[in-house]
């Protein structure tokens, strides 16, 4: 008689066979004259309560609805760490951060301990390897110097910055910002094209989305790859007037700067999904959006996880079981899958 472990084993195998068997569309390439693009979408400490696909009724987000409508809804779809870096670390390389020692947000000044090792090897190495032009928009957040630069880690192309950013630089009539403590009111951001720095005094979320545009414009003849990897709904919480219109009936202002700036990132997301669909690249592409971990709880009240219990930096399901959809028209069509080992 078999001892139970054994029993257990084979029925987590079985169980694993069964989620692989549901992701069969979105793993096996389809033998076409071209190689399908790869677009993945990334919040920045989203609620799994915060997306009308998961329940919420006060955030809108009809874009990413739309991606989850048309796609595949994960309602059981985990990242690898409850924090920001950790989380990108295992999303770059396809290992659990802690196997190469990235259990933590970066802190100190020495690049080889602040950065993605360069012993591992990252998506868009292998992606390029297989014939794409590769492309990071956004937060990167696993180092700037030197090797440790998108540039020399796979990546052909990359607007945005190492960590943290504020969102609005020239505060408007309309505009509000919620002061959390040890979050600085004001926040000159630096971005850089390629290893070069620039300046734009837009609000974050806004210029994040011309960039991921003009990447598809200028590699729509050829397979590409690109992350977008949004700052959004991340502290500090700060919103411009026309998303905080589309929120006004929420009383709480913390609720409210937080919705506009979910409203805001799901613009951008409908944005890209538009240009695919404009250049006839929709059925060529998959696309995938999530969260990079769940929502924080010291902005307040602000973000939800429900009916999820944690948060960010926790190591439940508030904290890593996040918001994630995948979209590729005429390869996966309007389910949802659960995963459960």
């Amino acid at each position: 008689m078999r001892n139970m472990s054994e029993v257990l084993s084979r029925l987590r195998l079985f169980r694993l066979a069964l989620a692989l068997s549901a992701l069969a569309p979105l793993v096996c390439v389809a033998q076409t004259a071209r190689q399908p693009n790869v677009i993945i979408i990334v919040a920045d400490d989203l609620g799994y309560g915060d997306v009308g696909a998961y329940g919420s009724k006060l955030v809108p987000t009809p874009h990413i609805d739309r991606m989850a409508r048309e796609g595949v809804r994960f309602t059981n779809g985990y990242v690898t760490a409850s924090i920001c870096s950790p989380s990108r670390a295992a999303l770059m390389t396809g290992r659990y951060q802690a196997r190469f020692g990235h259990d933590f947000n970066p802190t100190m000044r020495d690049p080889d301990v602040a950065s993605l090792p360069r012993a591992e090897k990252t998506i868009a190495e292998r992606m390029r390897a297989a014939g794409y032009r590769t492309g990071l928009i956004g937060k990167w957040h696993l180092g700037l110097e030197g090797e440790y630069h998108p540039l020399s880690r796979g990546f052909d192309e990359f607007w945005g910055y190492n960590s943290q950013a504020g969102f609005i630089q020239k505060e408007q009539p309309g505009d509000e910002r919620l002061s959390l403590p040890g979050q600085p009111a004001e926040r000159k951001n630096r971005y850089w094209r390629g290893r070069a720095p620039v300046e734009d005094d837009g609000y974050l979320t806004e210029v994040t989305t011309p960039e991921a545009l003009g990447f598809i414009d200028r590699n729509q003849s050829q397979p590409f790859f690109l992350l977008v990897m949004h700052h959004a709904p991340h502290v500090p919480l700060e919103a411009t007037k026309p998303y905080l219109d589309r929120v006004r009936s929420i009383g709480d202002k913390g609720r409210r700067v937080y919705a506009a700036m979910v409203a805001a990132m799901d613009d951008g997301v409908g944005a890209i999904v538009a240009r695919l669909d404009e250049l006839k690249l929709a059925r060529q592409t998959l696309g995938v959006f999530l969260s990079d971990n769940g929502c924080a709880s010291y902005v307040n009240g602000a973000c939800t996880n429900a009916p999820l219990n944690g948060f960010k930096r926790d190591q439940l399901e508030g904290g890593v079981r996040v918001p994630m959809i995948a979209r590729w028209p005429g390869k996966v069509n309007g389910v949802s899958v659960r995963l459960a080992f």
